[in-house]
């Protein structure tokens, strides 16, 4: 078990470990088995944070979304440990139940708390913002099931700056309660939607001024900032399309500068990687999943690797 201390997200009562786990691989690219073997490594490591959504993973073919809430669930019930994790989910995105209107939440909710097999969830994502609808809306449907009792706080997925900061102004102004998290897509390589403005405020601007958590997934960009992909290597893996696409000139700067840093702390390019996230203002920690129990300590590493001020300086400039 690690010694990292755990982190309050933004104004709930929520207490998480500085990885949070992603599910988006149970019932995808990890079996259920398999699925079970990885949560029992991370709650053996200190961890207690898992992030799933209702359409993980519908792009399977023969899937349609709830798997990963299935296996959560089922693992959940064989350990008699529910009390013990703090399990977050989103609404959105699965086909049929698009949107985060009061009739969607509700007919949401229900579904992912029978797969989850719980009466509660921990922390409850609008998974984007739809931005042809007031931003009052998901806020409302949301905090209608924390009036409810099932769900405990709220989050916000893929938002702007100037949207998160409407919908905070939004839940003072009716007294509901505000987002507590926000999850965007943030890595070294991949900083324009927590760090860029568009003319407006900034998402880590935001989080900072208002106290919620900035929790940033695809953080190894799709396995990119592991390492594995370079000049002239072939990787067989799901994600490697997406993840060669950042093999450019900035990436391999951002390389370089990893594989210095891992060199010098003996950590692994991932950690370094997900240490430079942790490293950030307002991050409690980043969401990174692995396909097998393997994968696992390179990712649990990030939360007791501190580096230095220079190094995260030196990672930001090659990132830019």
């Amino acid at each position: 078990m690690t010694d990292a201390p755990r982190t309050t997200l933004g104004s709930s009562d929520l207490s998480v470990f500085p990885l949070n786990l992603g599910g988006n691989v149970f019932g995808w690219t990890a079996d259920e088995a398999t699925s079970f073997e990885i949560l029992d490594a991370y709650v053996a490591a200190g961890g207690n944070f898992i992030d799933t959504a209702d359409v993980y993973s519908a792009w399977k073919p023969g899937n349609s979304g709830g798997e990963s809430e299935v296996i959560i669930g089922k693992w959940m019930k064989a350990r008699g440990n529910r009390d013990d994790i703090v399990v977050a989910t989103k609404v959105g995105m699965l086909t049929g139940l698009e949107g985060t209107s009061r009739e969607i939440v509700r007919r949401a909710v229900d579904d992912s708390l029978e797969r989850l097999g719980t009466d509660y969830i921990d922390l409850y994502y609008a998974h984007r913002d739809f931005t042809d609808r007031p931003v009052e809306e998901a806020v409302e449907a949301l905090s209608e099931q924390v009036e409810l009792g099932k769900v405990r706080a709220i989050g916000a997925s893929n938002f702007s700056g100037q949207r998160l900061e409407q919908a905070l102004r939004f839940s003072e102004s009716e007294n509901l309660p505000k987002y507590a998290a926000i999850q965007n897509q943030y890595s070294l390589v991949e900083r324009d939607k927590v760090e860029g403005s568009d003319g407006g405020p900034t998402v880590a601007g935001v989080a900072a001024a208002e106290n919620v958590t900035v929790l940033p997934y695809s953080s190894l960009a799709s396995g990119f900032l592991t390492g594995k992909y370079r000049d002239g290597v072939d990787v067989d893996s799901p994600r490697a399309g997406g993840a060669s696409a950042y093999l450019d000139e900035r990436g391999r700067r951002v390389l370089a500068e990893l594989d210095r840093i891992s060199e010098s702390t003996g950590a692994s390019v991932a950690t370094v990687s997900l240490a430079w996230l942790i490293a950030q203002p307002a991050v409690a920690g980043p969401i990174a999943s692995a396909r097998t129990v393997e994968q696992l300590p390179d990712l649990i590493a990030a939360t007791t690797l501190d580096l230095s001020a220079d190094d995260v300086a030196a990672l930001s400039a090659a990132s830019a």
